[in-house]
């Protein structure tokens, strides 16, 4: 099945080379069927290669998938058109009055900060807090994923000597749980950041499970015992060259970095890395979108909003 995304959206192109199946909205309405709606609270600094990113993701499951961009209303990005935020995204309080069967929580470049001193920190809280009755389930990345569990179960952040950065080797811990479903026994996945969770912390809180960690990165995968939150502390949805992408940025600004580890062939930068994680990364949306989001979401919320109005 499609997903269904703006008219005019420039991932939708890119999207469509790579067949994967997309709707533009206009026809999407005459489908007769109960879509899915998630909501995209895209913290990323290059906005459009995570649209493309997720979409990908989001786009390549059976389900019908009606996506809607969230932009924070206390900070406007400085590497996104102001035309691309306004034809594309809505804020918060255009959007609160609704309710929505998932919602993805980005990364964003602010991991070394504290939480509360992060501009839309509030902003950010008052989204989290309008989840847990408004969103059948939210996945958190990265820093998403790091603010989550700081502000749902107060686990706080620690600073690395070095930053972490590469495609790391990480095992599950119970590979019955429908989150990890068809996962191999160990898998490769990248992460990229300067901060990290405590793994005994994790384990100790009553509420968390730890699905998927790596010896050398840390935590990766947590999940509520609710299933209500998903924590993902690295970065799944990555292309082949985003880690390149970073690395290179991080030179060009005279950053004292290291070579992403297992990334580049030999080592080497002047290669071309390859993607050896994508199969999980399809594997991980699929399995939320379905078991988390589909099975769990009521067949029609109490909502109404400007074009549609469900009644339970």
């Amino acid at each position: 099945m499609p997903i269904n995304i703006p008219k005019q959206l420039p991932a939708g192109e890119l999207l469509r080379q790579e067949k994967i199946f997309v709707m533009e909205e206009d026809r999407a309405r005459t489908q007769q069927i109960r879509p899915l709606n998630i909501l995209v609270c895209n913290l990323m600094p290059e906005k459009e290669k995570t649209e493309l990113q997720l979409l990908r993701l989001l786009g390549n499951t059976p389900l019908q998938v009606n996506v809607t961009f969230l932009n924070t209303a206390t900070y406007e990005s400085k590497n996104v058109s102001k035309s691309h935020l306004q034809t594309f995204y809505t804020t918060f309080n255009e959007i609160k009055h609704r309710r929505y069967d998932g919602m993805i929580i980005t990364g964003a470049p602010i991991e070394r900060m504290e939480f509360e001193d992060v501009i839309y920190w509030q902003e950010i809280t008052e989204i989290m807090e309008w989840a847990k009755l408004n969103v059948t389930s939210i996945m958190n990345i990265c820093w998403g994923a790091q603010a989550a569990l700081y502000h749902h179960y107060g686990i706080g952040k620690y600073e690395l000597l070095k930053k972490c950065s590469g495609v790391y080797s990480h095992v599950i811990t119970d590979l019955t749980v429908d989150l990890v479903r068809g996962f191999s026994d160990e898998y490769v996945a990248p992460h990229s950041r300067h901060t990290s969770v405590s793994i005994e912390e994790v384990r100790a809180h009553p509420d968390l499970r730890l699905l998927s960690y790596s010896d050398d990165a840390g935590v990766f995968i947590v999940q509520s015992k609710d299933n209500k939150q998903i924590m993902i502390t690295g970065h799944l949805e990555y292309d082949a060259t985003t880690l390149a992408d970073e690395y290179e940025r991080d030179v060009a600004k005279g950053d004292n970095v290291e070579v992403p580890v297992n990334y580049f062939p030999n080592d080497d930068p002047s290669k071309a890395p390859k993607n050896t994680w994508r199969a999980h990364s399809h594997l991980l949306f699929y399995n939320w979108l379905n078991y988390y989001v589909y099975q769990e979401t009521p067949y029609k919320w109490d909502y109404v909003d400007e074009e549609l109005e469900y009644h339970i």
